[in-house]
């Protein structure tokens, strides 16, 4: 389904680390016909080494990262597309941050799950830089955006085609989908 009959807007799919962002945040962009941005592949490579290394960011180690993902989805909006991206937006500030890129033209899929669930999915991972020892970090990290405007809860307790479809339609009971 293309997205032709609607203004563009951007997505972010947001959660902690083991969540699905980006098998969610594809299967959503596969589903609107909007472009996929994999938000940890705009990190610097201090970011990735830390995180390798098991060490939490900080908020100073994001900002230049969450400005580069603000960059990227106000190109897309400018170009009068719209654009999905993965990003943990773990605090209030980052989402507001992100928002401000856009002029508030965004809104959030934020993948809920229980600390057990996220710790299976993780260990199920191959080949991702981000250990499973800094869970607890981001955990611990999260502001969780209950009542923000824009945003849509999703509980990743289910295959992903199912989280997937929720998302879908929580998110068309905001008008985007």
């Amino acid at each position: 389904m293309p997205e032709t009959n609607r203004d563009p807007c951007a997505i972010i799919v947001m959660g902690v680390s083991g969540c699905g962002k980006s098998s969610i945040g594809l299967k959503i962009s596969d589903a609107l016909g909007m472009q996929f941005v994999e938000g940890d592949q705009l990190h610097p490579a201090s970011n990735v080494e830390k995180m390798s290394k098991g060490i939490p960011l900080t908020d100073d180690d994001r900002m230049p990262w969450l400005d580069l993902i603000g960059e990227t989805m106000k190109a897309s909006l400018d170009r009068e597309q719209g654009v999905i991206v993965s990003c943990s937006a773990l605090k209030r500030t980052y989402r507001d941050r992100l928002r401000k890129a856009v002029n508030g033209k965004l809104f959030f899929v934020y993948l809920s799950g229980s600390k057990e669930l996220l710790t299976k999915r993780m260990g199920e991972r191959k080949g991702h830089f981000m250990p499973m020892s800094l869970l607890e970090s981001q955990l611990a990290t999260l502001e969780v955006p209950t009542g923000e405007p824009g945003v849509v809860t999703v509980d990743i307790d289910d295959t992903i085609e199912g989280i997937a479809e929720a998302a879908l339609r929580d998110l068309k009971s905001l008008g985007v989908a």
